[in-house]
């Protein structure tokens, strides 16, 4: 594969000017920030973040802001000089450089796609204007899944989560717009207000396909009574955190039982599946319901809504009436934005969330350095060795359960900064004559990589972050820890920044990922990433009434007048939060062993500063609409109670600031699992 070569001494400006404002930290802290009015044994977040909070509008591009944003946001000040730099350059076809440049200069051609309007849709709803019978919507289904856009169900290429080594056929439930099933078949007020909020969405948008007011109203309610329907076949974002409840492994016959009015052979034909005989069938009574709605659902109807999932899903691509409409309900009414971004960020956005491997060389090459990566791995050592020590230490699990749990520890594998083997794009065209076009070409070019992935070993060294990207993730089948190079800039790892301040923000960092391969999900799964209870039945037992008293204390937080965290659905996180931070913790203090004691700084202890350093990166606010959606689709808690949950928890951190048993910040009894 070809790589660009561009020195860009516009970017090094940008790094320039990013070190010298928001997150120049020399101390890896910022006092500046901080709200000492108020009692860090009170409100540890407040204290640490108060001044910021107060002072610190969210940007109305944006529904929440905090120092994830405002990396990202340096992160995508950079790439756009590269990409600008790009669509200049007359690279050769098929270069990294051609790929991303003329990528971004589709996505930048505002007039042609204004121009355009919804005709690169065009071919698919003459495709489906054409279906008559019920195999002409399986056919339609099938072309539509092969083109990205979702449809009913979904069905790919993953691993077998007992057999993690090898690619198998996955099939699940989907066809939805809105972000869960709870959105469907909750009742309260605002949930009846939000789906007749999506109606008048979908209205809106029929009416832009040329539409009468009266059909595009009936045809938005035919949409709605159709999702209504998957969306009750559905299991709700708890029970989908369950493995079991993600696990059916069936032969293809048996599968076909579960709906026999839609041929899986012939769907799987027309999509290019290679020859299969079994798959994992997740959720056989969602197919169920589809099988029931095949017959029971008019094929006019089925029409509708692929034609209302098609312009769906491209309507960011499409001309501003579009893309307004579907701003206007996604980012405005349930995300809380008060305007769309500047163009030239969302077609940022779009190139790496589409190019993400090429345009990351560029971000590497300008952004990450080899001594990260080496720092990063003696974390990340002095962690596992940490958690080794925590886990034989355990006075409520079994010798036996301790042995599978070491063995399992002992075979993290961790990825660091961005993949050391490239996949490239040879094959894929992208051009400058349309951008929903490129975008539907490489939804297509990434779904034939994975059906070829199908029957074939899974290949480990494969990322699911781009370079830039500010996140860090665990795998349960690849029993592996990844941190781009993207989070690996101040202040989640600082170079300036003391031993403290690192421990406790990219160390917790770190060990809240590896902890996630002992949450309540991830502990299901082995050494080897299979998914398969090595614990004892006495050992599991007691996890879960450990995992329990995490279940009730994050269920006790209000975020506004009754809307209470899920203690259920962000369970994993908070485990995460609360288990990597300690073993963070313990890893800093084995650190200091043999050696002087650190200074403090601005009159803070080095133990202050590890959990300073770990409030500060959790900075940021929400919409109050971001905030409701937050809660009800995500498995992580908001920003407060990741930093106050966790350390009402720890004696470490009373210990620390000197806090009393009577204060806020001191929970009555310590939820305690790892």
């Amino acid at each position: 594969m070809s790589k660009s070569r561009f020195i860009f001494t516009a970017v090094l400006a940008a790094i320039a000017s990013i070190s010298a404002t928001s997150l120049a930290q020399n101390k890896g802290f910022d006092t500046k920030r901080m709200d000492t009015s108020v009692e860090a044994c009170t409100d540890f977040f407040q204290y640490a973040n108060g001044t910021w909070l107060k002072e610190t509008p969210i940007p109305a591009s944006e529904s929440r802001w905090g120092t994830f944003n405002i990396l990202g946001d340096n992160n995508t000040t950079i790439l756009r000089q590269v990409l600008e730099n790009a669509a200049k350059s007359k690279a050769a076809a098929g270069t990294d450089s051609q790929l991303i440049g003329d990528f971004y200069a589709s996505c930048m051609d505002e007039a042609a796609i204004e121009k355009a309007g919804a005709k690169p849709l065009k071919t698919y709803f003459k495709q489906i204007d054409k279906v008559k019978t019920v195999e002409d919507l399986q056919r339609q289904i099938a072309v539509m899944h092969n083109a990205g856009l979702p449809a009913v169900f979904s069905y790919g290429g993953g691993a077998d989560l007992k057999n993690s080594s090898m690619v198998i056929v996955n099939a699940g439930q989907g066809g939805l717009n809105l972000p869960n099933r709870n959105y469907y078949t909750d009742s309260d007020a605002k949930s009846v207000e939000t789906r007749q909020k999506f109606v008048e969405y979908m209205t809106n948008m029929f009416k832009l396909l040329g539409d009468k007011p009266e059909q595009a109203a009936a045809n938005a309610k035919t949409v709605l009574d159709i999702q209504m329907r998957l969306a009750n076949a559905s299991l709700d974002p708890v029970a989908l955190r369950n493995p079991d409840n993600r696990y059916n492994k069936m032969s293809l016959a048996a599968a076909q039982e579960n709906i026999p009015n839609f041929s899986l052979a012939e769907y799987m034909k027309t999509r290019g599946f290679p020859a299969t005989t079994e798959l994992n069938f997740s959720q056989p009574t969602f197919f169920k319901e589809v099988n029931a709605m095949l017959k029971e659902i008019p094929l006019e109807n089925w029409k509708t809504y692929l034609r209302w999932m098609t312009v769906n899903s491209a309507a960011p691509t499409l001309s501003k009436s579009f893309a307004d409409e579907n701003f206007n309900f996604y980012g405005r009414y349930l995300s809380g934005a008060k305007e769309r971004q500047p163009r030239w960020k969302t077609c940022v956005e779009a190139t790496d969330r589409t190019l993400g491997e090429a345009l990351g060389q560029e971000y590497i090459k300008i952004a990450f350095k080899p001594e990260a990566r080496t720092r990063m791995n003696e974390l990340i050592d002095n962690l596992l060795v940490a958690m080794k020590d925590r886990v034989s230490n355990l006075e409520w699990m079994s010798a036996a359960t301790k042995e599978q749990a070491q063995r399992k520890l002992s075979t993290f594998k961790r990825k660091i900064g961005s993949a050391e083997k490239l996949r490239g794009y040879k094959g894929l065209t992208i051009d400058r004559a349309s951008y929903t076009g490129n975008v539907l070409r490489a939804g297509e070019f990434q779904i034939k990589r994975n059906l070829l992935d199908i029957n074939n070993p899974v290949d480990r060294s494969r990322w699911g972050f781009s370079p830039p990207t500010v996140n860090a993730s665990y795998s349960g089948v690849n029993n592996d820890i990844t941190f781009p190079a993207g989070i690996l800039q101040p202040p989640f790892f600082n170079s300036e920044a003391d031993d403290a301040i690192n421990y406790g923000a990219i160390g917790g960092v770190i060990g809240h990922e590896i902890s996630h391969g002992f949450d309540d999900s991830g502990s299901r799964f082995d050494a080897d990433g299979n998914l398969k209870m090595w614990w004892t039945s006495e050992d599991r037992a007691k996890f879960e009434e450990r995992a329990a008293c995490v279940v009730k204390q994050f269920g006790e937080y209000e975020v506004q007048p009754g809307l209470f965290i899920d203690g259920k659905l962000t369970l994993g996180e908070n485990i995460g939060d609360f288990a990597g931070l300690t073993v963070a913790y313990d890893a800093y203090m084995k650190s200091l062993e043999g050696k002087p004691r650190p200074a403090n700084i601005d009159g803070f202890t080095p133990e202050q500063r590890f959990f300073l350093g770990w409030a500060q990166v959790w900075a940021g606010k929400y919409t109050p609409e971001a905030e409701r959606q937050q809660v009800k689709s995500n498995t992580h808690s908001l920003p407060r109670w990741r930093v106050n949950g966790p350390l009402s928890n720890m004696p470490q951190f009373a210990k620390a600031f000197g806090c009393k048993q009577n204060q806020p910040m001191v929970r009555e009894t310590y939820c305690q699992i790892w």
